[in-house]
C-alpha cells in the first residue's frame, strides 16, 4: 500500500492494516507499513504521533474516507496548529490510521432486490461466507447460517421462531466463542445470555408499530445482535494484540526522546483504542500515552470504574488504564442523544429490550459511552458541553471529561442516526485540546 495523503492537502498519513486476529497484513511490496512508520519516526523526528482507530462498518475504502475526513478536520484548524507550535517548540505531528476489519452484518448487508430463492444459490453462498468470516468460520456456523437465510425468504412472519431457526441461532452463538458474563464481562462477553426468540419478538413488535422491516428483517434481527457483539469482541482482540504491539514499537523506537502519543477512537474503535493502551493481561506499555479521545464510544459506560454497581466488587474491564495511570493526560469522551446506534442498538444487542427511559440521574446496567459517558466509582469526572472550535477547555492530566455534543454530532438517518457525524471542527478541536 502507498502512503496516504489527507484530502485537499499535501499532508501524509500512514494507513496500517490488520486482519481479524490483530496481525498486521503483509501486503506492501516495500515492507510492512508499520516499519515505514517507525522509519518515519526516526527520519522525520516528529514530536507527536496521532493514532486514529475507526469503528464499525470499516473496510479499507471506508477507513480511507473516514481518516481523510477526520484528519482533514483536524489539520484545517490553523489556530490549534499555531497553538501547538507555541506550546511545544519544534512541534511536528505524525499521523497514523489503524485499520481492522469491522464490517458487521446489518440491514445494509443486502443489495436491493437480493433474493436467496431457488436460482440464487451464488448469492446465498456468498452471504453465508461473508457472515461466517465475521462471526465463526466453521462448518457448523455455515450450516446454521444457511438455515437462517433460507428461512428469511418466508412470505409471512410466524408468531415465534421456527424450531430449526431457533436451534440454528443457538448453534451460531456457541460457534462464535463469545461469553455472556453480564455487565462485568470483557467487550464481547458483557451481555446477557443470547435469546434469539426475544430478539425476534422485539423485531415483530417494532415492525407492527412502525410499519417497517418485514419478515426477513425480523428473522435476521438476532443475527444483527450477534454480529454487533462479535465486532466488540474483535475490537478488543485487535487492540490487545495488534494495537498494543504497534504502540509498544512506537514507544521503543522513540525511547529517550520527548515524543507524545495520542489516540482517538470512534465507535467500536474506542474499545480498540482502550485495549491498545491496556494490552493483554499482565502487560503494560513502555510509557503512558499522552491523551485518549473516545468519540461516540460503543463500549460500556462502566468500562473504567473501580466497581460496577450491578456487579459488586467487579471493576470495569479497562480499569487498569486509570489505576495504572496508562494515560498521562486527559481522557475525553463525547455523547450525543442523536446517536441511535449507541443509544438504542447497544442496549438491545446486550439483550435488554427497550431500556431507553430512566429516572433523572439514573444510569442503566447496559449503556454506551457515546450516550452516558464514562461513569462509576474511582473516576475523576467532569461533565461539559461542547463549545466552538476555539474554546479553551483547560483539560487537566488524568481527568475524565464527558462532553455533551448533541448540538454538533446531530445529522444522520436510521438505523445509526448521527453516530458517524463526527468530522466536525468542534470534535477535531477536542482532540487538539486533549493533546495540548
Amino acid at each position: 500500500m502507498t502512503i496516504e495523503t489527507v484530502p485537499g492537502t499535501t499532508i501524509p498519513y500512514y494507513l496500517v492494516t490488520f486482519d481479524a486476529k490483530g496481525r498486521e497484513r503483509d501486503d506492501d511490496s516495500d515492507g510492512r507499513m508499520s516499519e515505514r512508520v517507525l522509519q518515519a519516526l526516526r527520519d522525520e523526528q516528529p514530536s507527536d504521533v496521532f493514532v486514529f482507530i475507526h469503528g464499525w462498518k470499516g473496510d479499507i475504502p471506508a477507513a480511507r474516507k473516514q481518516y481523510g475526513a477526520w484528519m482533514g478536520a483536524m489539520m484545517a484548524l490553523d489556530a490549534d496548529l499555531q497553538r501547538a507550535r507555541q506550546q511545544r517548540p519544534g512541534f511536528k505531528p505524525l499521523l497514523v490510521g489503524l485499520h481492522w476489519p469491522s464490517l458487521p452484518f446489518g440491514e445494509e448487508s443486502f443489495e436491493p432486490g437480493t433474493s436467496f430463492a431457488p436460482g440464487a444459490a451464488d448469492a446465498l453462498e456468498a452471504e453465508i461466507e461473508r457472515c461466517a468470516e465475521q462471526i465463526a468460520d466453521t462448518a457448523a456456523a455455515r450450516a446454521a447460517l444457511r438455515t437462517i437465510f433460507e428461512a428469511a425468504q418466508m412470505q409471512f412472519a410466524p408468531a415465534t421462531l421456527p424450531d430449526d431457526v431457533r436451534e440454528a441461532y443457538a448453534a451460531l452463538d456457541r460457534e462464535s466463542g463469545m461469553g455472556a458474563e453480564g455487565v462485568a464481562g470483557d467487550p464481547g462477553g458483557d451481555r446477557e445470555r443470547f435469546d434469539a426468540e426475544a430478539a425476534y419478538a422485539d423485531a415483530l413488535d417494532e415492525a407492527a408499530s412502525f410499519g417497517g422491516g418485514g419478515v426477513r428483517n425480523a428473522l435476521l434481527s438476532p443475527l444483527v445482535q450477534l454480529s454487533f457483539w462479535k465486532m466488540k469482541d474483535r475490537a478488543r482482540e485487535f487492540g490487545e494484540r495488534g494495537g498494543f504491539a504497534f504502540l509498544t514499537a512506537l514507544m521503543r523506537a522513540s525511547e529517550g526522546r520527548d515524543v507524545r502519543v495520542h489516540l482517538m477512537g470512534h465507535s467500536f474503535g474506542c474499545i480498540a483504542a482502550s485495549a491498545s493502551v491496556a494490552g493483554p493481561a499482565g502487560s503494560r506499555l513502555p510509557r503512558p500515552v499522552h491523551s485518549l479521545v473516545l468519540v461516540q464510544g460503543a463500549l460500556s459506560l462502566w468500562s473504567y470504574c473501580d466497581a460496577i454497581p450491578s456487579a459488586p466488587g467487579k471493576p470495569g474491564y479497562f480499569r487498569k488504564l486509570v489505576s495504572g495511570q496508562a494515560v498521562a493526560g486527559p481522557i475525553v469522551t463525547t455523547q450525543s442523544s442523536r446517536d441511535m446506534a449507541v443509544g438504542s442498538l447497544y442496549p438491545a444487542a446486550a439483550g435488554v429490550a427497550r431500556q431507553v427511559a430512566f429516572a433523572p440521574g439514573e444510569l442503566p446496567k447496559y449503556g454506551g459511552v457515546g450516550t452516558f459517558g464514562l461513569r462509576g466509582g474511582g473516576l475523576d469526572i467532569a461533565d461539559l458541553t461542547v463549545e466552538g472550535k476555539d474554546a479553551a477547555y483547560g483539560f487537566q492530566p488524568r481527568r475524565i471529561y464527558n462532553v455533551e455534543c448533541s448540538t454538533v454530532i446531530r445529522e444522520g438517518s436510521p438505523p445509526s442516526g448521527a453516530h458517524s457525524d463526527i468530522a466536525r471542527p468542534e470534535v477535531a478541536h477536542l482532540v487538539w485540546a486533549a493533546a495540548q
